[in-house]
């Protein structure tokens, strides 16, 4: 538990740290926002079983021939998903989230996949299995999301890493949805942070094994200290990403740092992964400030 408090801690000073450093950047702020799309629908999609690269990824969004041929589905899946991603970061400051924006979104999603499950939760004998899990009965959708939503305002006090992943948790539990429910849910985690006033999260398919068990300690023991440390090491990563470019740091990656500052590399991806120092994964490809210190 010492860990995460340390990400409590944390967050707090990025987040004024950020604020400063963005003043007058809205430019360079929408270009991070525009070039990390790619990344988050790779990654959500990957989590998800889609077979696609973040490269192909990358040429789906950008309209560009793939060289090998992928199903109608993984196209959809990742041109809805980018559409979703862009739509909430400009629009979740303007709406509050409810059931009606959880189902718009989940409609744009599904849209040209299974139009007649999108935009609707599960109904009649509609029951889905995770795993070992079965989601509750679809008579149940309704009241679980709405106190689901309760709960996470009624927590404002709370810091938003627990609130974010006890509602992650919750969400994931009810599974309204019939197809979809993984990548909504991730959805609504930047839509809820982005409208608090936030930094977006990326959470990465490499973290795919530790984020199922966070499912499986919720389930097991009904708590949610596996997901809140997913949820502060990405948080902290997209400030520590963010804050690289809006200070202005020569960014390079933290192979040419080791060699430059004659650290071990295997150490600082320990540091990094645990996210002990400021460095930060873009492109599955860990980077840093040149000038940041680092104790040997």
């Amino acid at each position: 538990m010492a860990k995460i408090s340390n990400f409590f801690n944390k967050i707090n000073s990025l987040r004024e740290r950020y604020y400063k450093a963005s003043m007058s950047k809205d430019a360079l702020i929408n270009l991070i926002s525009e070039a990390e799309i790619a990344e988050q629908v790779y990654n959500s999609n990957a989590i998800e079983n889609s077979t696609l690269t973040l490269e192909e990824t990358e040429k789906i969004l950008l309209q560009i021939n793939l060289d090998r041929f992928v199903t109608e589905r993984e196209i959809f899946e990742t041109k809805n998903l980018a559409r979703v991603v862009s739509y909430i970061d400009k629009r979740a400051k303007e709406q509050e989230l409810g059931l009606d924006v959880i189902l718009s979104l989940h409609k744009m999603l599904i849209s040209n996949i299974q139009d007649d499950i999108a935009g609707r939760f599960r109904k009649d004998n509609e029951y889905v299995r995770v795993g070992s899990h079965i989601a509750p009965a679809p008579k149940e959708i309704i009241e679980r999301l709405e106190k689901m939503l309760i709960e996470y305002h009624a927590s404002s006090y709370e810091n938003i890493i627990k609130r974010i992943a006890r509602l992650h948790l919750t969400f994931e539990y009810t599974h309204p949805f019939i197809d979809g429910n993984g990548r909504i849910g991730r959805v609504i985690n930047n839509y809820l942070l982005i409208r608090e006033g936030f930094v977006p999260i990326n959470i990465k398919f490499i973290d795919r094994k530790k984020y199922y068990e966070a499912f499986k300690e919720f389930d097991e023991k009904g708590i949610a200290a596996i997901m809140e440390g997913i949820v502060g090491r990405a948080l902290t990563n997209s400030y520590h990403k963010r804050l690289a470019y809006l200070e202005g740091k020569k960014i390079i990656t933290l192979v040419e740092y080791a060699k430059h500052n004659k650290l071990s590399h295997s150490n600082l991806i320990n540091k990094a992964s645990r996210q002990t120092i400021e460095a930060f994964l873009e492109k599955n490809i860990w980077k840093i400030g040149q000038d940041v210190i680092i104790e040997k």
